[in-house]
C-alpha cells in the first residue's frame, strides 16, 4: 500500500494541472507520496480513522490522512510515537500524513484553558492534569511525531466572536506564526524527517481582517501551502463561501489551500468551486456511529429509519466500497440498532469513500472542463434528495 515516492530536487511541490472557473485540479508532491488534489483527508484524531484500517482507507482512495498533536501528546504520548518509529510507522500508514497542532482542540476545552501571549495552560480532559504549550513546544512535537505537513499553533476563535476579538486573535497567531517559523528553521538540521510547515490563517468573517491576516502572513515567508481556520465554526454558509472568495484572489496560486475542518459533501463541492484543495472533517465516522450515510442519489439518509428494515440494496448503488459491494441496507440497519460495531464501520468505511471519489470526480470533471456544470446540477440533486428524506447537517 506505499504511494510510491517523489524524485526530484525538492521534497515539497505543487502544480496546478487544470482549472475549471475557480476550481483547481492539482497535485501535492511530498516525501511520501503525491497527493491529487482536490483531495479529502479522512482524521485519524489518535494515529487511527475510528473503525477503518489503514488497508481499508486505502482501498477507499484515501492519499493522505490526519493526526492531531494535542490527542497524541496526551495518549500515548510523542515520546512512544517516536521511540516507536514515527507516525507512519506507528499507524502503519506510508501514505503522506498532516498533524493539525491541537489549537483547535485546545480552544474547544474554553472552560479549562487559560491563554496568554507565550501559550496556553489547559487542563487534560483525560485526567485533569496541567499542561502548557508555546509555540515552540508545539512544533518540538510535531517534529518528533514526523508526520510530512505539519500545522502552525494558532489560535482560533469561537464562532460569533466580535471583531475586536477576532483582531486580538489574528495579533496572536501571527505572534505565534513567527516564533513556530523561527522553531522550524532551527530545528531542520536536527535530523529530523524532512516535513513542510503550513500556517494557518485567521480572521472569523471580517473580509477586511481576513486580507490583511493573509497579506501579513504571505509576506512571512514562501509557505508550502496554507491553513484556512475558522470557518466551519458556526457561521452562516454564504460567510464561508464570501471568504473562500475572497481568500482565493489574497493567496498565491502556486501553493495549495487546506481547508480545515470542513467535510460535508456538498460544502465539499462548494469549496472546490471556490479554490480550496485539500479537506478534513470528522463528520464521515461521526455520522456514521448515528447511522447516517451519504449517497448520490437519495442525499443524507439515516439507515436506523424503519423504512430501511427489509431494504436489499447497498447503501449506495453507485458506490463500489467494500460496504456497498458486500452488504445492504437491511443488515446494516439491524447492526446500528442493535449497536453492533460493525454497522459503525461500515457506513464510515462507506462516507468515506463517498467523500473520497466526491473529490476524485471533481478533478476529472476540473480537467474536462465540465466541472460548473457538474457541481451545479450535483448539488441540486443532493441538497433536494436530502431535504425530501428529512436529513440534514448533524
Amino acid at each position: 500500500m506505499n504511494p510510491s515516492i517523489v524524485d526530484g530536487p525538492a521534497p515539497f511541490s505543487f502544480s496546478v494541472d487544470a482549472t475549471a472557473d475557480g476550481a483547481r485540479a492539482g497535485t501535492f508532491h511530498t516525501p511520501h507520496g503525491p497527493v491529487l488534489t482536490p483531495a479529502f483527508m479522512p482524521v485519524g484524531t489518535l494515529g487511527t480513522v475510528k473503525g477503518v484500517s489503514p488497508e481499508e482507507l486505502f482501498d477507499s482512495g484515501a492519499s493522505m490522512i490526519l493526526a492531531n498533536t494535542y490527542h497524541l501528546y496526551l495518549r500515548p504520548g510523542v515520546e512512544v510515537v517516536e521511540a516507536l518509529g514515527g507516525i507512519h510507522a506507528f499507524m502503519r500508514w506510508d501514505g503522506p500524513i498532516l498533524t493539525d497542532s491541537g489549537g483547535f482542540q485546545v480552544f474547544s476545552l474554553a472552560h479549562i484553558n487559560e491563554i496568554t501571549d507565550d501559550g496556553v495552560t489547559f487542563q487534560s480532559h483525560i485526567d485533569g492534569s496541567r499542561h502548557h504549550f508555546t509555540p515552540e513546544a508545539v512544533i518540538d512535537l510535531e517534529r518528533r511525531i514526523g508526520a510530512d505537513v505539519i500545522m502552525a499553533f494558532d489560535e482560533c476563535p469561537p464562532g460569533g466572536v466580535d471583531r475586536a476579538g477576532a483582531e486580538r486573535a489574528n495579533q496572536r497567531t501571527l505572534s505565534w506564526l513567527a516564533r513556530c517559523q523561527a522553531r522550524f528553521e532551527d530545528t531542520a538540521a536536527e535530523g529530523r524527517s524532512l516535513q513542510a510547515l503550513f500556517p494557518v490563517l485567521q480572521g472569523n468573517v471580517y473580509d477586511d481582517l481576513r486580507r490583511q491576516h493573509a497579506a501579513d502572513v504571505v509576506a512571512m515567508g514562501d509557505w508550502s501551502g496554507y491553513g484556512i481556520g475558522g470557518l466551519s465554526v458556526g457561521e452562516a454558509k454564504p460567510d464561508m463561501w464570501r471568504i473562500l472568495e475572497l481568500l482565493d484572489s489574497a493567496l498565491p496560486a502556486e501553493r495549495p489551500r487546506y481547508l480545515m475542518g470542513v467535510g460535508y459533501p456538498d460544502d465539499l463541492l462548494e469549496a472546490i468551486s471556490r479554490g480550496c484543495d485539500m479537506f478534513d472533517c470528522v463528520a464521515p465516522t461521526r455520522n456514521a456511529r448515528h447511522g447516517t450515510a451519504w449517497t448520490s442519489g437519495e442525499g443524507q439518509v439515516n439507515l436506523k429509519g424503519a423504512r430501511f428494515r427489509l431494504d436489499r440494496r447497498p447503501i449506495d448503488p453507485d458506490c463500489g466500497c467494500y460496504a456497498c459491494q458486500r452488504y445492504d441496507r437491511a443488515y446494516i440497519r439491524h447492526l446500528v440498532v442493535a449497536g453492533e460495531r460493525l454497522g459503525h464501520r461500515l457506513i464510515s468505511i462507506h462516507n468515506l469513500a463517498f467523500l473520497i471519489s466526491l473529490a476524485q470526480q471533481a478533478r476529472l470533471r476540473i480537467g474536462e472542463g465540465t466541472f460548473t456544470m457538474w457541481s451545479r446540477a450535483w448539488l441540486e440533486r443532493f441538497r433536494a434528495s436530502r431535504t425530501g428524506s428529512g436529513g440534514s447537517h448533524e
